[in-house]
């Protein structure tokens, strides 16, 4: 019962951020990011400001949130360990965009939308390289566990580093073409050209 009321509970958090999150975005592409204030998002999703702030405690977060953030690490916990190290963190980060939009139709366009904005907006550009380092975190641990060995760790965070940042320019390509090409053949084309014996 416990477990039942929590996942209730977290279902309807990711719902209500959701609805939160579409309204700041549509917000913030036909008004402009800096044009637009947390309590005009509020308004639009029918919630409190203090509600908005709840659940995204910067408005930097309005745009960069996502639920699909613990899917790499996920998906990568559960490949082969004797695959080569940057096979198994590239087919993850393959395996969690085209999840993310393969989801609906609507959140294939708000990826497109986010990633618009991240181009665009300087202070999103900044707080996306936080999320980067995070992602890199989570995959450290995926691999290495809550203790590395210090060599081991910066093995892959040196991997890992490269296989997030071709992963960024195959996503920007993909949000400037307006998502007509295909995603997964074009994160492999950007990881072949960084690691071309695992991907070519």
């Amino acid at each position: 019962m416990f477990y039942h009321m929590t996942s209730l509970r977290e279902r309807r958090k990711t719902e209500t951020r959701q609805t939160v999150q579409r309204h700041a975005l549509r917000l913030f592409e036909d008004r402009g990011y800096d044009e637009t204030t947390v309590n005009d998002v509020a308004q639009a999703a029918g919630v409190s400001a203090m509600t908005v702030y709840r659940h995204f405690p910067t408005k930097e977060d309005l745009v960069l949130w996502d639920e699909y953030s613990s899917l790499t690490a996920t998906v990568l916990a559960e490949l082969p360990p004797e695959e080569h190290l940057a096979r198994r963190i590239g087919h993850a980060l393959i395996q969690t965009a085209t999840t993310a939009i393969g989801a609906s139709p609507s959140r294939r366009q708000l990826l497109l939308t986010q990633l618009r904005l991240m181009i665009s907006v300087p202070a999103l550009r900044a707080r996306h390289l936080d999320n980067q380092y995070a992602a890199q975190d989570a995959i450290v641990r995926a691999v290495c566990g809550e203790e590395p060995d210090p060599d081991q760790e910066f093995h892959t965070r040196a991997i890992s580093g490269a296989c997030l940042g071709v992963t960024h320019i195959a996503l920007v390509r993909w949000a400037k073409e307006d998502g007509k090409p295909d995603l997964a053949a074009l994160l492999r084309e950007a990881l072949a050209a960084t690691f071309p014996a695992e991907f070519s």
